[in-house]
């Protein structure tokens, strides 16, 4: 059995927004990542991926954003307590609000760095960097 988790890589003006992790976290601790979580139980439900990464953005950032959100790439890994999971990346663009760390518990500090700062970012695992790579290819396609 698997976790199902979905994060949002947000897009705005040459920037991602990243957030570090709270130190609370069970699983990578203090580490940058995107913004994301589990999906929720609706029950019978269609697109609940994309709602899931457009409410986790608001939830942990306070961020709105617009449009659709885009497939970016699935993953799979098995977190620091020992949980399968199934991680998809959605393509979101901001739309509106402040980024600050409004889930205390689940988000540590929250950034706008480019993709070179999170390439070279010494706490930025090699999941996210191939998150925001392929994220940005995207981007590149429609400019």
């Amino acid at each position: 059995m698997f976790v199902v988790n979905v994060e949002a890589a947000v897009y705005q003006r040459d920037c991602w927004l990243i957030i570090q992790r709270s130190l609370k976290e069970e699983h990578a601790a203090g580490e940058l990542s995107l913004v994301g979580g589990q999906v929720e139980d609706e029950g019978n439900s269609s697109d609940i991926l994309e709602r899931t990464a457009i409410r986790e953005v608001f939830e942990e950032v306070g961020v709105k954003v617009k449009g659709t959100p885009q497939y970016v790439h699935s993953t799979s890994f098995i977190s620091n307590s020992g949980k399968k999971v199934v991680d998809i990346v959605f393509l979101v663009e901001y739309d509106s609000g402040e980024a600050y760390p409004k889930s205390e518990n689940e988000v540590e500090n929250v950034f706008w760095l480019t993709t070179e700062e999170i390439m070279s970012h010494p706490e930025t695992n090699e999941i996210v960097r191939e998150s925001i790579r392929r994220a940005d290819l995207i981007i590149k396609q429609y400019v």
